[in-house]
C-alpha cells in the first residue's frame, strides 16, 4: 500500500468514526444532585432534570386529610434523618390532595433542615427505566424520595414487575438512601376487573390474583384518602379565601361554592381550588405566589 493510499484510508477511518460518535446517544450524566432540591426523570438521556422552583401548595391549606399529613410527614422526617421509613402509596378519591400532600411534606421537611431532602418525579410510563434511576442514585450522599403520580397499571402492562422487584424482592435491593412515594386512584395499583377475572378463570384464584396485588403490599404505608364532606369542603374554601385575602362576605363565599360543587358533581380539594380561580378572576384579584 503506498503512503498516499494509507492517507486516504485513514482519513475514512477518520470520517466513520465521526459520524458513528454524532449517531451514538450521549453519555448518561450523574445524578448531578447538588444543583438543586427537585428533579424530574428524563428517562430517554438518563438523566435529571432541576426544578428550580415546585409547584405546590402550603401544608396549612390541605384540609380534611389531618391523620394521612401527620403519618406521611413524621415518616418523611424520619427518613431525612437517616432513620427507618417506609415506601408509601396514597391512594383514593380524585382531588383529594395526594401529590399535593408529597410536595408539601418534601417542602416541610426542607424548611426545617434545609436541603435535607431531594425529591425526584418519575412518570408513569418511565417506570421501567427506575432500575436504572436506582442505579444512579445509590452512591449519593443526598437522601431522595422518588415520585410517581398517578400510578396504574393496565390489564396488558408488565412494568409493575419491574416496580416490585426495586421496591422489594430484587437482589441489590433499594438503596438505602432512596423511598419510593406514589399517588394512586386504585388501591392495588390495576383495574378491579383485572383481578376479578384473573380470579374467576384460574385453577387457584388466589394464586393467580397474589402475582398483581402484591405489588401494593411493597408500600409499607397505605394512606387512603375519600371524599370530603360538605363542612371539609367549606373548609378548604375559606382556608383558600383567608390565604389569598379575598374581599367577600361567608355567606356569599359558601353559597358560591356550594353551587359551584353541584355544577361540578363532586367536592374536592380541587375542586375548591378551581372555585378559588374562577371567584379571585371575577373579583378582579391576584392570587398569591
Amino acid at each position: 500500500m503506498t503512503a498516499e493510499n494509507a492517507s486516504d484510508l485513514t482519513a475514512q477511518l477518520h470520517r466513520i468514526a465521526d459520524a458513528l460518535e454524532r449517531l451514538a446517544p450521549p453519555a448518561a450524566e450523574g445524578a448531578g444532585l447538588d444543583a438543586a432540591d427537585a428533579f424530574v426523570w428524563q428517562a430517554d438521556s438518563a438523566t435529571l432534570q432541576p426544578v428550580p422552583k415546585v409547584s405546590r401548595v402550603d401544608m396549612s391549606l390541605l384540609q380534611g386529610v389531618d391523620r394521612m399529613r401527620d403519618i406521611l410527614l413524621d415518616n418523611t422526617r424520619r427518613f431525612a434523618k437517616g432513620l427507618p421509613a417506609n415506601n408509601a402509596l396514597l391512594w383514593g378519591a380524585r382531588g383529594m390532595g395526594k401529590s399535593s400532600l408529597v410536595k408539601a411534606a418534601h417542602a416541610a421537611v426542607n424548611e426545617e433542615s434545609p436541603s435535607a431532602l431531594v425529591l425526584i418525579e418519575i412518570h408513569r410510563e418511565d417506570i421501567e427505566s427506575l432500575p436504572r434511576l436506582m442505579l444512579q442514585l445509590r452512591d449519593q450522599p443526598r437522601r431522595v424520595v422518588i415520585f410517581c403520580d398517578d400510578l396504574s397499571f393496565d390489564h396488558d402492562d408488565t412494568d409493575y414487575k419491574s416496580l416490585k422487584a426495586v421496591l422489594e424482592g430484587g437482589i441489590e435491593g433499594r438503596p438505602d438512601n432512596v423511598l419510593f412515594y406514589a399517588t394512586s386512584n386504585r388501591r392495588h395499583l390495576m383495574p378491579r376487573d383485572m383481578v376479578d377475572n384473573e380470579r374467576s378463570t384460574a385453577i387457584n384464584p388466589s394464586e393467580a390474583v397474589e402475582e398483581k396485588v402484591s405489588l401494593s403490599d411493597r408500600f409499607g404505608l397505605w394512606l387512603g384518602f375519600h371524599n370530603c364532606s360538605q363542612a371539609d369542603y367549606l373548609e378548604m374554601v375559606d382556608g383558600y379565601a383567608r390565604y389569598h385575602g379575598l374581599e367577600i362576605g361567608a355567606e356569599d363565599l359558601h353559597a358560591q361554592a356550594i353551587e359551584w360543587a353541584a355544577t361540578r358533581g363532586a367536592r374536592s380539594g380541587r375542586v375548591a381550588w378551581q372555585f378559588i380561580q374562577d371567584l379571585a378572576g371575577r373579583l378582579g384579584a391576584a392570587l398569591r405566589d
